[in-house]
């Protein structure tokens, strides 16, 4: 697909120092439509959809909240964990609503591996499919979210 000027003024506030400090791309110089469909077909080819991870990742999010800042055991298997920081960030795709600067780390104990994501992750992956770019300080990789979620 070719990538749409609405897709590179996207593109724009993703860089570094824009929303934040490190940006939302890190060292992938690659057009945005191309890291959307790369990670789009990541995602169809482990027959999930970016919905129902994004949904899991939710599940784990609330579920943690009462333990604010402490880790709770979830489903025996799952240490979850949620931290908030003051702030909101908006989202580079636009939109009506800012995100709250919340950190939900989860652990996978049968697994043993562990995954931390945003409320803004959240976002992204349920709207846009997006799990930023490669070398990316805060870089989901479907696959992962797809085990240690176990979705």
């Amino acid at each position: 697909m070719k990538q749409t000027p609405e897709y590179d003024a996207i593109q724009k506030q993703m860089l570094p120092g824009v929303i934040t400090l490190e940006g939302f791309l890190g060292t992938d110089t690659r057009k945005l439509i191309d890291i959307l469909s790369e990670d789009d077909s990541s995602v169809r080819r482990s027959e999930k959809t970016h919905e129902q991870i994004a949904q899991r990742m939710q599940y784990f999010r609330d579920a943690g909240m009462p333990g604010l800042g402490e880790f709770m055991l979830l489903d025996d298997i799952f240490d979850v964990r949620v931290d908030s920081v003051r702030g909101k960030l908006p989202s580079p795709f636009g939109g009506p609503g800012m995100y709250d600067k919340v950190n939900t780390t989860v652990i996978n104990k049968r697994l043993g591996r562990e995954v931390t994501f945003t409320d803004l992750h959240i976002h992204f992956v349920r709207d846009h499919g997006f799990y930023e770019g490669k070398g990316s300080l805060f870089r989901l990789e479907p696959h992962d979210l797809i085990e240690i979620l176990e979705v």
